[in-house]
């Protein structure tokens, strides 16, 4: 499976990048990936500070899967943040998380995520969720234009 476009994994568990990254590989799935250990980078990443010698910002990634509960900047507040602005409201955002909490179910859709999928435990299960979200996300979807690139 390829796609266009690079993978931005939001989580600050170690383990469970390494985990995404392997369902990746084990899916065929080649694109890119960055990853971003907590909120405050993702949005680093995202909006490069405007400094002299910052440069433009770069390409934006063509999915974002995103960890809800992490430090400094949690994934909430990132996702709001995403939406907020006209150059990311439309990314492909998919909250990937341990989290079953039905107030961060409808939270996270009322600030505009795409999908809300949970972390199956066993690795097989989180195999065959990886491989759904590449499909579609990154092969199936139609992305909205992005006016501000």
């Amino acid at each position: 499976m390829t796609a266009d476009g690079r993978i931005l994994i939001v989580d600050d568990s170690p383990d469970d990048v390494t985990l995404t990254l392997r369902a990746l590989r084990k899916n065929n799935i080649t694109n890119a990936v960055d990853i971003a250990a907590d909120g405050e980078e993702a949005l680093r990443r995202l909006f490069p500070p405007d400094e002299p010698g910052a440069g433009q910002p770069g390409a934006l990634p063509a999915l974002i899967l995103l960890d809800l509960n992490m430090p400094k900047v949690n994934g909430l507040e990132v996702l709001r943040t995403i939406r907020s602005h006209p150059r990311t409201r439309y990314l492909p955002v998919v909250v990937l998380t341990t989290s079953t909490e039905e107030r961060d179910i409808v939270n996270t859709y009322d600030l505009g995520a795409n999908s809300f999928v949970r972390k199956p435990v066993a690795f097989d299960e989180f195999l065959e969720a990886v491989r759904l979200l590449g499909m579609y996300w990154l092969l199936v979807n139609r992305p909205a234009g992005r006016l501000h690139d």
